[in-house]
């Protein structure tokens, strides 16, 4: 049993001391998921008590109802009112379903010129369909390691607009010096999203598990062979953060899931992408024109197919 409040007390402290300079502005949770993640922390409080907190907020809720319902989470029926979500899926999967939820509104006014705040998202539910499907594999946490999947990224928008110019760098050079955009943040700034992300988080209340696997998002493959957190959902989410996305974090990550999937009979890479892409287009209106891992994984094949032919 991994002891997520130990290793968030190892990468960050307490928390005490952000990275992001004070100048940046950032958005605040709705409150209903404020009080939501505080009242869920007392082991007395009922799915009536909860419900009731959720259903302030009337675009959490219906985006919550609509999360819980879709074809993707595969429930056998229907679920018709917040407590019903809550008795069934739990406190602790309801409060990760709503960080997410509540998250992601927030963050839906954070323009930014760099960042297509559709296909931004689109990505992280792309990335966050792979998480869950690689945790069922190894037989560990879906619900979180889909979270952290969904949260891995959430202050780029922030970030990208408030420091245009470094980010903008960042994208124009990857076509002559590419790198991570985790080592090029480290080098310009002396942090990166991920440890920045991880301090917001703790500052929010969200849960030490959601905090280390948004934190450890850019280990890449390295992290399924830590004796400490291979075989956690943070291996998952390392892994499916390795989709690519528009701002091309990590240029080698297509290939490195190709690698995987050569060395892991069991990870199904050209499966799981179908299945993935099938369920994102179903999600998402936004998908309609957004280039998935299986578009990718196709254009890869006909180049590889060109490449012997020559």
């Amino acid at each position: 049993m991994t002891d997520w409040t130990k290793l968030r007390k190892d990468l960050i402290g307490e928390g005490k001391r952000s990275p992001l300079p004070p100048e940046i502005k950032l958005p605040m949770l709705p409150k209903a998921v404020m009080e939501f993640s505080r009242k869920a922390e007392d082991p007395n409080t009922t799915p009536k008590e909860l419900s009731k907190i959720i259903e302030t907020d009337a675009g959490i809720s219906c985006e919550l109802l609509r999360i819980v319902n879709s074809s993707a989470l595969g429930l056998r029926r229907k679920v018709s009112s917040i407590q019903q979500t809550i008795t069934l899926l739990g406190i602790r999967s309801t409060k990760l379903f709503l960080v997410t939820t509540g998250l992601k509104q927030a963050m839906s006014t954070s323009d930014s010129k760099l960042i297509n705040l559709p296909n931004f998202w689109s990505t992280n539910l792309e990335r966050a369909l792979m998480a869950r499907e690689i945790a069922l594999l190894m037989k560990v946490d879906p619900d979180v390691a889909f979270s952290a999947a969904m949260l891995q990224d959430f202050l780029l928008p922030v970030l990208s607009r408030e420091l245009f110019d470094q980010y903008l760098q960042f994208t124009v050079s990857q076509d002559s010096t590419p790198c991570l955009l985790s080592d090029y943040e480290l080098e310009h700034f002396r942090w990166n999203h991920c440890e920045a992300a991880a301090h917001v988080m703790l500052d929010w209340s969200f849960p030490d598990d959601l905090i280390c696997l948004v934190y450890l998002h850019h280990e890449g493959l390295k992290l399924l062979t830590n004796d400490r957190l291979g075989l956690t959902p943070a291996a998952a989410v390392a892994v499916a953060s390795l989709i690519p996305d528009p701002l091309r974090q990590n240029p080698e990550g297509l290939q490195q899931l190709v690698t995987l999937a050569e060395a892991w009979p069991e990870f199904k890479l050209f499966d799981l992408a179908e299945k993935i892409d099938q369920e994102l287009r179903e999600e998402s209106t936004a998908a309609a024109n957004y280039l998935s891992l299986k578009n990718r994984l196709e254009k890869y094949a006909v180049l590889l197919e060109d490449e012997s032919a020559s």
